[in-house]
């Protein structure tokens, strides 16, 4: 895989690398969220968007970059 490279150039907006501590936590408080509705016998179950704002996320979104370098392509 030494020549392989990003097609799009894309990058995340903070430092952060990735987003998987804040989804596995959403995901926990979601399935948490649904078994304790589906004992109770409600109809309309929770929805991960009523859960978390992925805004607050640590990446927020990503960028596309104009001129990227040698380095950004890199994977």
């Amino acid at each position: 895989m030494s020549r392989s490279k990003r097609n799009t150039p894309k990058r995340g907006i903070t430092t952060s690398e990735t987003e998987k501590e804040n989804k596995k936590n959403a995901n926990r408080k979601l399935r948490r969220k649904v078994k304790i509705q589906v004992k109770k016998g409600e109809i309309n179950l929770s929805r991960l968007r009523e859960i978390s704002n992925v805004w607050s996320f640590d990446k927020d979104g990503k960028m596309y970059l104009k001129d990227p370098s040698a380095k950004d392509l890199r994977k």
